[in-house]
């Protein structure tokens, strides 16, 4: 009885282990969908009207898509005087 206890154990530790779950290949990453702005945009209206039937991994990334594209790449494109304007 003692050496199939541990064999036991065992089979049910690795029984009870991860269920694999499928990846979800067909959704866009974040940087297609910035590169395609008609795309973008019938996403986000779908978004806002059916989300409930939507992915929410999807509405998520068409979030940071938009959040991408209006702030760019990060940079600031000028460069701020270093005395600040007197009033």
């Amino acid at each position: 009885m003692k050496p199939t206890l541990p064999f036991v154990l065992v089979l049910a530790l690795t029984a009870c282990g991860q269920p694999e779950t499928p990846e979800q290949t067909d959704i866009l990453t974040v940087k297609e969908l910035a590169s395609n702005p008609g795309r973008l945009k019938e996403l986000r209206q779908q978004c806002q009207t059916d989300r409930d039937t939507l992915d929410d991994v999807l509405c998520k990334r068409v979030a940071d898509a938009t959040r991408k594209r209006f702030y760019g790449d990060g940079k600031v494109p000028y460069t701020p005087s270093e005395m600040p304007p007197a009033f």
